[in-house]
């Protein structure tokens, strides 16, 4: 541990020491703060900010751990820093001569999206770190392997690993096991993952075993391959620096960061074939191979240039779904249903790190009729996400009196009759705005001719109108530029 610590960079350090804060850990000199205090006679704890003090000082304080498990526990958030650093600088390095498979390496780790959805709690408890081995033969690797995972909701919330598969670059399958969740199952997602309660009965496969097998899997410095990959890493609970996702290496033109590519349309517009028909649930032979032919065909034949957008078809089933979002955890469900009208299932959606003021849910209706009329019914300012598809912000008062707010989103963007429509509307709007902003100002100007001293205060509330109706038709000029530059209308 004391040569891990000597090598390790500041940033390093800080970010242990402050991990080592939250979680209340105390070595032999007790917390953070009893070590200044002992350690710096001159400032003490008054100077507690860890990124305000040296190396020494910090790597010092880490030293006075000496339990087995706080060791293992540091060993793990320093080898995390470790690995990624050791990848950068091999990237800088070697630019000019790397291999097409480090090049996508590279391209996965510089989109935009990585800092943010590949940055895992990696020293809870249940993750690991995998190990490099030798820096430069593992950095230099081209084995690759590609990945794909099913994970059903759990009661609290949470998503658990029910399901993974695993193939080499000759698509021959190295893992393909069903896995016992280790939390109370609140839904199968059986239409999804195609599996049912009564598929586990018998399974004594855990979590720990998988990782097991994918640390020797992974060795070495093997590539990891998957399709929005860091999902299948948050349920393996596996921290590996080598990652290749093929939602990051494949972009659209002129679109958002946030707008990526699904399987099925880069194995229709790639590979020209279906990774499943409409309905079908996820097969994870089927789509860990479908990943690794779509990186083997961008090594082979390039594909550097944006992809066209297509609008993608979406199952009839989906679309008779709302998109609940950004809900205070303060609202309970009862509350949604009297907002949301027609006759209506809640399915909750998995918890987000980070995001644990706020939940989401699944609307779900009998047909997308009924989905359509109760998103019309719903007042709320409407607008579109980064995707295009058209979404509301609602507020609305509580039983208990608070005021509270979230979004409700459609599943499918606008086709290009209805975005004509939508634009329509509100330009109808925004003229009807404009009308009610005449007329107040004629009303006004009909007043300050009268002198009358009785109309004085209701000029003053026609002014205050007209300043809100003028606000209305600055926002609704805004929400109908937005949508031009998004839609290209």
């Amino acid at each position: 541990m004391d040569a891990k610590l000597a090598s390790a960079d500041k940033l390093a350090l800080v970010e242990t020491v402050k991990l080592a804060q939250q979680r209340g850990m105390k070595g032999d000199k007790g917390g953070w703060k009893e070590f200044l205090k002992s350690y710096d006679k001159k400032f003490g704890a008054s100077l507690s900010d860890p990124a305000r003090r040296s190396p020494d000082a910090l790597a010092a304080f880490l030293k006075t751990f000496t339990k087995e498990d706080d060791i293992k526990f540091f060993d793990k958030v320093l080898r995390c820093h470790a690995n990624r650093e050791l990848v950068e600088a091999f990237m800088k390095k070697c630019s000019d001569n790397e291999s097409v498979e480090q090049r996508l390496v590279r391209l996965t780790l510089e989109h935009p999206r990585y800092a943010f959805d590949y940055c895992f709690p990696s020293h809870e408890e249940e993750w690991i770190v995998t190990k490099l081995g030798q820096k430069h033969k593992a950095l230099r690797s081209e084995e690759m392997v590609a990945v794909d995972c099913e994970m059903v909701l759990c009661e609290d919330g949470t998503e658990a690993l029910v399901k993974v598969c695993v193939v080499d670059r000759n698509l021959q399958v190295k893992l393909n096991e069903l896995v016992k969740p280790n939390k109370k199952v609140a839904d199968y997602r059986t239409d999804i993952t195609g599996i049912a309660a009564k598929d586990l009965e018998g399974i004594s496969c855990s979590l720990a075993d998988i990782q097991k097998s994918m640390k020797k899997i992974l060795s070495h410095g093997t590539i990891l391959i998957g399709h929005g990959l860091n999902n299948d890493l948050q349920a393996l609970k596996i921290d590996h620096a080598r990652v290749i996702d093929t939602s990051f290496i494949f972009k659209y033109e002129d679109q958002h960061i946030n707008r990526r590519p699904s399987l099925n349309y880069l194995c229709k517009y790639i590979l020209h074939y279906e990774v499943r028909k409409e309905g079908d649930p996820h097969n994870c032979v089927d789509d860990a191979c479908a990943a690794m032919k779509l990186v083997i065909a961008k090594i082979e034949r390039g594909f550097d240039q944006p992809l066209p957008l297509v609008n993608e078809d979406v199952p009839e089933s989906e679309k008779a779904k709302l998109f609940l979002h950004r809900i205070p955890i303060t609202v309970p469900t009862e509350e949604l249903h009297k907002i949301i009208s027609g006759d209506l299932k809640i399915e909750f959606q998995p918890i987000r790190k980070g995001s644990r003021q706020k939940y989401s849910v699944l609307a779900m209706f009998k047909n997308p009729e009924e989905a359509s009329q109760a998103f019309d019914d719903v007042e709320g300012d409407l607008e579109m996400d980064s995707s295009g598809r058209p979404q509301k912000l609602i507020s609305f008062q509580l039983s208990t009196g608070e005021t509270a707010s979230f979004y409700i989103r459609k599943m499918v963007k606008e086709d290009p009759m209805t975005k004509v429509s939508l634009k329509k509307r509100l330009s109808n709007q925004v003229n009807d705005s404009l009308g009610d902003s005449k007329k107040i100002k004629t009303d006004i100007e009909l007043l300050k001719e009268c002198q009358c001293d009785n109309y004085v205060k209701e000029i003053e509330i026609l002014n205050q109108r007209l300043t809100q109706k003028e606000d209305e038709i600055s926002n609704l000029h805004k929400i109908i530029s937005n949508l031009v530059r998004k839609q290209g209308l």
